[in-house]
């Protein structure tokens, strides 16, 4: 097997790359707004013509595109192609009553299809493996995204899609697949059921897992790498910049390498929108430089990371992100502290009496914010330990304290007790939505 499956793209010098994307930059520019209403409303409102535009150092120029953009001008009002020329639709799970919808060209999935068989190269998937995929078929990108990418890299494919854990194991199994491509919380899930079917990980012929769709801790890579055997590796997209693929971990595991020549990130202040320099924390934006039916410019994603220019020690040359830690919208604040699920995590997989199956619950009681984390003890706690319950709550609560700043309570819960999920884990509970006026 070649090292990477396109080198010529993947170890470009640095200067080259900064050079090509401000050639597709111009471009999709120039296209977006002789397409794109929206988008030519927008750039007339901040002065601003296509030839303003002459390369990658001028996106600030350009305005933010958030995700209620999309909504405003839904279904198809941001597309840059007439319907004639999309082949594909999927869209995004709306919580406001409408979804967000992403449309694809024939040369839109081509491009997906390559960077996720790129992105499966970085970890060492060839087309003698077998890949899993457990993500979600249909609307959602996980599933179909991950299966064109394998077919394009020439791996066999399982499309069995999320949900009935028993035929998954038994398939596990039976099947043999070499590659996991899910959730991590789904990941521990199978799991956590394969003793239930008289399974173990030494029955599974799995050695890499493709885990993203939800932030995830590196104290959570651990646990699904010992509960199964394999190597697990993160990888990033969402469906409005085109599905995973975005960027993907490789064997070092030194951060997520970005598909640079077609999504070019940049990280800004969450609260200002000021650009923020390599290294920083912030938000990440990317804008589609290649896209055909959709092609967002300085799209705002919500999730949190830093971003890192230098060069890999594998060689490739494209910047990398750090996992993210959550999303702008995730954070809670409770009693004036920022929270993030992914802070609570990272303490609750430090103590071995827990698994990493939890859920947080936020409540007011006499107008102070409440905060209490549920979360399941190990069997073995269970069985053995169980008078040693109300200690361990407390340096549970100590730990989160040392981390947070805040007191929270915890709860320790029978295991298997907390809902699991098939898609995304939900991570939080918090009531005071519900009576907000």
């Amino acid at each position: 097997m070649t090292r990477y499956w396109n080198p010529e793209i993947e170890c470009m010098p640095v200067e080259k790359l900064h050079a090509l994307q401000g050639e597709r930059l111009v471009a999709a520019v120039e296209r977006v707004y002789a397409n794109v209403p929206f988008y030519a409303a927008r750039m007339k409102a901040a002065g601003l013509l296509p030839g303003d535009i002459r390369g990658i150092d001028d996106l600030p120029k350009l305005p933010f595109t958030l995700k209620s953009d999309l909504r405003d001008h839904y279904p198809f009002g941001t597309f840059a192609v007439p319907m004639s020329q999309v082949v594909r639709l999927h869209a995004s799970s709306g919580t406001t009553g409408k979804s967000t919808v992403v449309g694809y060209t024939a040369n839109d999935i081509a491009m997906w299809s390559e960077c996720i068989a790129r992105s499966l190269t970085n970890v060492g998937v060839t087309k003698d493996d077998v890949i899993h995929v457990a993500y979600g078929y249909g609307l959602f990108t996980g599933g179909l995204g991950l299966h064109y990418g394998a077919e394009r890299l020439g791996a066999a494919v399982v499309p069995i899609s999320g949900g009935n854990t028993a035929r998954q194991i038994q398939l596990l199994v039976d099947f043999a697949p070499t590659v996991l491509a899910c959730t991590p919380s789904y990941a521990l899930h199978l799991a956590g059921e394969l003793e239930a079917y008289g399974v173990t990980k030494k029955d599974l012929k799995l050695r890499i897992g493709i885990f993203g769709a939800e932030p995830w801790s590196e104290g959570m890579r651990e646990q699904i790498e010992e509960k199964l055997g394999l190597s697990a590796y993160d990888i990033y997209g969402l469906s409005e910049i085109v599905g995973p693929g975005v960027s993907m971990d490789c064997e070092r595991k030194h951060g997520m390498h970005v598909m640079a020549d077609h999504f070019v990130p940049e990280i800004v202040d969450p609260h200002t929108g000021a650009p923020l320099p390599s290294g920083r924390k912030g938000e990440i934006v990317f804008s589609c430089v290649t896209k055909e039916a959709l092609p967002l410019l300085r799209y705002r994603t919500g999730d949190l990371t830093v971003l890192h220019t230098a060069p890999c020690a594998c060689g490739r040359t494209s910047p990398r992100m750090e996992k993210v830690t959550g999303r702008s919208d995730d954070m809670l604040i409770i009693r004036g502290v920022n929270v993030f699920p992914s802070q609570i995590e990272s303490v609750l997989l430090t103590f071995g009496e827990v698994e990493p199956h939890y859920l947080i619950h936020v409540d007011r009681v006499d107008n102070l914010d409440q905060m209490e984390v549920h979360v399941e003890m190990t069997p073995a706690f269970f069985a053995d330990r169980l008078e040693h319950l109300e200690e361990t709550e407390r340096r549970l609560a100590a730990g989160l304290h040392s981390t947070l700043g805040i007191w929270a309570r915890v709860r320790l819960v029978e295991p298997r007790t907390l809902p699991r999920s098939e898609g995304k884990a939900k991570r939080v509970v918090d009531n005071r939505k519900i009576f907000a006026k």
